[in-house]
This record gives structure tokens, sequence and C-alpha cells, in this order.
């Protein structure tokens, strides 16, 4: 009855009988999206299993210690391929396969730097990925003293020949790692600039928050190229011990550099891949990058990712009956030296991107998680609310629709995807950031399980809602 009072109503409005108002009032309100008692039921189940559940801690504890640092490209990095081929089949995930792609390839073999004079003494060091060698013996030459990026971009062209330009700019440390954005343009940019005024090398404080000597690494260029001259980063203590012999000398200060390093135009590096299988072919796709510096064995960075999303995926996985969606985790390769990985799965898998309706990846270390962000199309954007809702007994806070998803995911969300952000405490991830300080006794287990729990409802939610995330704009 109320259906064909409506249509009659909206017959009158359209013979101006009536006023179109009246038509709109008899409209039922429209309903918010939200979860059945079962679903929300199982939600609170896969929480608490994933308070529980060390099997996060068990895949990252495997990773780190029966592979340790694996820098993409290496054989390193081909060993823990295959490592991760072996546990999502012993975990029983479907079509696991690698797929492979080539990257070029740069290691470190050794590096060194000394003050000469007026106060001899070595410095800790470590070469930038990317970074060209030295002649064998080193370079040396008179430090030039720059505090930021932008003393020296304003520098003159001419005056810096021969010299070696040191940039001192400091980070700041942030719950939400937006420190590292500012910090980290020295590491790209300090060779570009020394190389236009003619210095021989460049040095930087490195882009972290620690006060130990242990210098971080970090690509100085992306997508494999090379700097302009040799470049290296101290550790933050050293750089002080810099600036204060810079600042009491008498003289210029010397500095001797030697960075020697390996490169190949080509090398083999790939993607590993496992599913849940869902009721349908749509796709929610996750995971962390597979690959890690080589100084420390990358638990934090990201074996964690890795441990976290697929205990995650596993759980959701071993509820009764299958999701509604299928779950794809994705090992990425090579994202440190070039996001590789990423930019190879977009590639692999553009003529399925309309299955794909979400994506995230866990690349921030094993800190809790206390915000959910997303980018869904604004007419979708409601249903953050049901995610927020469930994940508030996790003290995770309601965030906005600007999720940036991870470095992994960035072509995929460039070509439409929806994605989100399960934000994590950084507030200590750059004291360990690229440095040998990346190590599993600086995962908090209790930590670990949270992100699972919440990964775990996340993942379920976004199985079960019905609907989509819409699309993004497709980025040309």
């Amino acid at each position: 009855m109320k259906t064909i009072l409506r249509a009659a109503l909206a017959a009158a409005a359209a013979a101006g009988l009536v006023s179109p108002s009246m038509v709109t009032a008899q409209e039922p309100p429209a309903q918010e999206p939200a979860l059945t008692e079962r679903q929300a039921q199982t939600v609170d189940r896969l929480i608490d299993a994933g308070l529980e559940d060390d099997l996060a801690w068990e895949i990252l504890e495997s990773l780190t210690t029966e592979v340790g640092p694996r820098l993409g490209g290496s054989p390193e990095e081909a060993r823990a391929r295959e490592w991760g081929v072996q546990e999502l089949k012993r975990l029983g995930f479907k079509n696991v396969r690698i797929e492979t792609y080539e990257m070029p390839y740069w290691a470190r073999v050794s590096e060194s730097v000394e003050i000469v004079s007026p106060f001899p003494q070595p410095l800790a060091v470590t070469a930038l990925g990317g970074s060209i060698a030295t002649p064998e013996g080193g370079v040396s030459g008179e430090v030039v003293h720059f505090r930021t990026l932008l003393e020296l971009q304003a520098a003159p062209d001419t005056g810096l020949e021969g010299k070696i330009v040191f940039v001192d700019e400091p980070m700041a440390r942030t719950q939400d790692g937006s420190g590292y954005g500012t910090a980290v343009r020295k590491r790209s940019q300090a060779a570009v600039e020394a190389g236009k005024r003619g210095a021989v090398a460049a040095l930087i404080r490195s882009a972290g928050t620690d006060s130990h000597r242990n210098p971080h690494t970090g690509g100085a260029v992306s997508g494999g190229g090379k700097t302009a001259v040799p470049t290296a980063a101290l550790s933050n203590p050293d750089a002080d011990q810099l600036a204060r012999a810079i600042e009491r000398a008498d003289e210029p200060v010397i500095v001797k550099l030697d960075l020697q390093v390996e490169t190949a135009e080509s090398v083999t590096s790939g993607n590993v891949i496992g599913e849940i299988p869902g009721e349908t072919d749509e796709l929610i796709v996750i995971g962390g990058h597979l690959d890690s510096w080589d100084l420390g064995t990358g638990a934090i960075d990201d074996a964690s990712g890795i441990a976290i999303t697929t205990a995650a995926a596993k759980l959701v996985g071993d509820l009764r009956g299958k999701p509604k969606r299928t779950l794809r985790v994705v090992m990425w390769g090579a994202e440190e030296v070039g996001i590789f990985g990423g930019k190879a799965y977009a590639e692999a898998h553009k003529d399925e991107m309309d299955k794909h309706v979400l994506a995230a990846e866990s690349d921030f270390g094993a800190g809790r998680i206390y915000r959910f962000d997303t980018r869904f199309a604004e007419e979708e954007v409601a249903k953050a609310k049901v995610f927020e809702g469930a994940l508030r007994r996790l003290a995770i806070t309601p965030g906005n629709n600007m999720a940036y998803g991870g470095a992994d995911i960035g072509a995929t969300r460039d070509m439409g995807v929806p994605v989100v952000s399960l934000r994590q405490d950084g507030t200590d991830y750059f004291d360990l950031h690229h440095t040998p300080d990346d190590t599993l006794d600086k995962v908090d287990p209790e930590a670990l399980r949270q992100n699972v729990a919440a990964w775990a409802a996340f993942l379920y939610i976004a199985s079960e809602l019905e609907g989509d995330f819409g699309r993004l704009p497709v980025k040309e």
C-alpha cells in the first residue's frame, strides 16, 4: 500500500497537483550501513582470538631468524621468497605462487669515514642506497656545514668545488611519523645539490630520532638510479661530533670518505602471493614488504607487517565457511630500493583491478594501532563508521578519508582501488628504522597481538559488508 501511495503522489507531483516535498516526506530514511548481530558477534570473537594469538610472533621470529637481512634483489631476498611460499602453504593458503620481475641491483661492500684533521678520529657512517662508489682509497676534502637542506639549496652555484657537503638537518619525533617526510628529503637531495656545485661527496645526519651510534641507511634515489656524488649518513651522535669539530676548529676540517658498492643492471626479484578464496572473485589485498635493508634483520621494517597481515587473514580464514570476498596476502619484494614489487603487482594485475575492492599494507613497525583512516569514494564514506565502531574496544579512534594505504599499494591505489590505513604508534619507530637495531627484540608481543586483532576485524568487516567502497579517481 505504501508503494502504491508513493507512486500516486509522484504522479500527482509530476502533474503539478501536489508539492514535490510531499513525495520526499513519504520516502523512508536511508539506512546507515551496519553489521548484523551475527556479524558483530563474529567481530568480537575475532578480536578476542587476535588478542590471544601468537601466530604473528611465530612468523616474525621465523623470518628474521631463518633468513635475516634480505636486501631487494639479493640471494637473501630470494631465500625469503621461498620461505614465504612454504609458510603460506603450511598455513593453508591457496593459489600460493611467486610473481617475478626484473630490477636493478645495488649493495654496499665497504664504508668508512674519518676526520683527518685537525682532530683525527673515525665516525660511524653508512652508505645510502644508490650511492656511487668513491675511487679506490676514498676521497678527501674540506667539510662545508649546512644546517638544513634549504641552506644548501640556497648556496651559490660555485664555491664547493672539491669539498664535502655536510647537511646537518635533524628529524622531529612524532607519533604519526610525519617528521620523516621532511627529514628524508635531505637523503635524496643532498647528493644532487652537492654535485651541482662541484662537491666530491655528501654526508647527511641520519633520518632518524635515536641517539645511538647507529647510522640510518635508506634510498638516496628511487627506481635504481645513482647519486650524483658518493653519499652517506652519519649516526646522530657522530653528526653532533662533526658539527662540534667544525665549530671548534681554527682551520678547515678535512674528512676522508671511502664507499665501495656493488651494482648490476638487472636481477630477478618477486612478490609472494597466497589467498583465502571467498564466495566471489572480489579481492581484498593486504600484506607487507618482504625485503629489508641489510644492516639489521628487518623485524619492524617490515617482517612485522608480513606477520600481522598473514596471521590476521588466517584468523578470518579459520572461521566456518568462506569469506564473501577473497583475501589475497601479498609479500611485496624490493620495496626499500624502489617499490619495485608494488609497481610490478599493479602492472601484472591491471586487467583485474575492477575486482580489487580494497587494499591495505602494514609497513610501520609493530606499535599499537591508534587510528583508522579510509580512502573510500565519497558516496561510500559512511561505511567507515562500521569499522570505527568495531575497533573502538581496541582503543582505535576514527581518522579521516585521506588514507595513504602504504607504499606498495600506491600503484594499485592510483588505478582507482580504495585503501585504508591502520595507523600505528610510530613514536619510537625512527629510533630503529633502517639501522642495525631493527631486530626481533624490539617488537612488543602484546602490541603485535593488538595489531592482529584489529586487522582480523577489519578484514572480516571488509569482506562481509554489503556493497563495495566505490572507486577512486584514476591517476594518469
